[in-house]
């Protein structure tokens, strides 16, 4: 079994770069279905989930070229093999079901189980469907699986009930191809959805007002091939620029868009980090005087991100006075506490609101990642934890980020994968 051992690393100190998008790369990749042209994706983040999805390519019929060594993948989908993604990796990961607009659109029929990934909270996928019943498609649940056909596809509004991401995507690259206009209100706004939306438009997609809360996607016949590189990952800069913080060092974070983590550096600015943007990234600097606590609510983009809640959680638990950490996202995002609170860390939940007691002195322990973003957590609390940090089930980990031992190392961490 891989496990990371983790020694008390202070002051963090030096530059790192940062890998494209996993939140981005999924469903761009996705949207390669819909056309029988080449398509090449640049800037690929080396990760678990990006595996997964090629081989859920594979399984539908998509020719993969995984060039690693530069970072690029080609896509070529000339025909489609089958209309149902491969049930054993559907299960790995939840992306998976951003396979259906487009197969729906390409093919008029998809048949998909039900997704898998970390387990973080309820995550119905009840709004792809509403969005993908107003385009036309019809739609029956069985057996664990969701089967959906339509001769055509056609423009519709739809309203979103909450603003979510994968939602969003899905009914985009569906109405790609459909048949009239198709507006959605409430939509989610995160940057990952424009760089999907930027993708699509090179495919010759005519899409307005990706990164607002309102689309309209005017369908066209055919879509083209295009290339197009990814954006950098925003919840790795977060991750990061709280690695710097919670070790009190200084780091320069290249290839980070700063307006992507404007929540966290201002969070960090509250609890007394330096955070400077720069043309090409940003420097956090924590070594001087002395940290403070401050409160966090997660919301969708631009909100705070839930998926840095956890790492900032680590960060308060070294800081002065009481935090206040609201998790308006998902319900179940409290799974790290236990690990954090057997590292000596004190917090205390009450719902979806946890109280953190700062300024302890964590200490190294036998912990395990209960998902992506609670074992990035357990990371950065053994970096500032006196002793040995151990860290089991760190498949989960390393889904979503890349080379994270090897960029954490060149920093100065004091940190090993090992098989034991």
């Amino acid at each position: 079994m891989a496990k990371y051992i983790i020694r008390q690393s202070l002051s963090l100190t030096g530059e790192v770069a940062i890998s494209g998008s996993k939140n981005a790369v999924l469903p761009i990749m996705a949207a390669a279905l819909l056309t029988d042209a080449r398509c090449e994706i640049t800037d690929v983040p080396a990760l678990r989930d990006v595996d997964v999805m090629c081989g859920l390519m594979r399984g539908i019929g998509a020719r993969v070229n995984e060039r690693y060594g530069d970072r690029t993948i080609e896509i070529t989908t000339e025909a489609i093999a089958s209309e149902e993604a491969p049930n054993e990796l559907v299960k790995k990961m939840r992306a998976s079901i951003l396979v259906m607009g487009p197969l729906l659109a390409r093919t008029g029929r998809a048949r998909i189980a039900l997704p898998g990934g970390c387990a973080i909270g309820t995550r119905p996928i009840d709004l792809h469907l509403k969005g993908l019943k107003a385009l036309g498609a019809r739609i029956v649940s069985k057996d664990g699986y969701v089967i959906a056909a339509a001769e055509r596809l056609r423009g519709a509004n739809v309203y979103l009930d909450s603003p979510s991401v994968g939602a969003t995507e899905n009914i985009t690259m569906a109405a790609a191809l459909a048949e009239g206009t198709t507006v959605i209100e409430n939509a989610a706004e995160e940057p990952e959805i424009v760089d999907m939306v930027n993708f699509l438009n090179k495919m010759g997609a005519r899409i307005k007002g990706a990164g607002t809360n309102t689309i309209r996607i005017e369908g066209v016949a055919r879509l083209g091939g295009a290339k197009h590189g990814v954006i950098p990952d925003r919840i790795e800069t977060g991750t990061f620029m709280i690695a710097a913080a919670v070790t009190r060092g200084k780091v320069l974070i290249r290839n980070a868009v700063p307006d992507h983590v404007k929540p966290v550096t201002a969070k960090l600015g509250e609890c007394g980090v330096d955070v400077r943007a720069l043309d090409d990234g940003l420097i956090v600097d924590a070594r001087h005087g002395v940290l403070r606590a401050t409160d966090i609510k997660t919301l969708p983009y631009p909100g705070f991100p839930t998926d840095i809640q956890s790492q900032f959680m680590a960060f308060l638990t070294t800081v002065r006075g009481s935090s206040v950490v609201t998790e308006n996202v998902f319900e179940n995002r409290y799974m790290h506490v236990n690990e954090l609170n057997r590292m000596g860390a004190n917090i205390k939940i009450e719902g979806r609101v946890a109280i953190v007691e700062g300024e302890r002195l964590l200490r190294g322990a036998e912990v395990f990642a209960t998902d992506l973003r609670a074992g990035a957590a357990l990371v950065l609390a053994g970096l500032s934890a006196r002793g040995t940090t151990r860290i089991s089930e760190i498949h989960h980990i390393e889904r979503g980020y890349s080379a994270f031992v090897e960029k954490l190392k060149g920093l100065g961490a004091d940190i090993v994968r090992a098989e034991e």
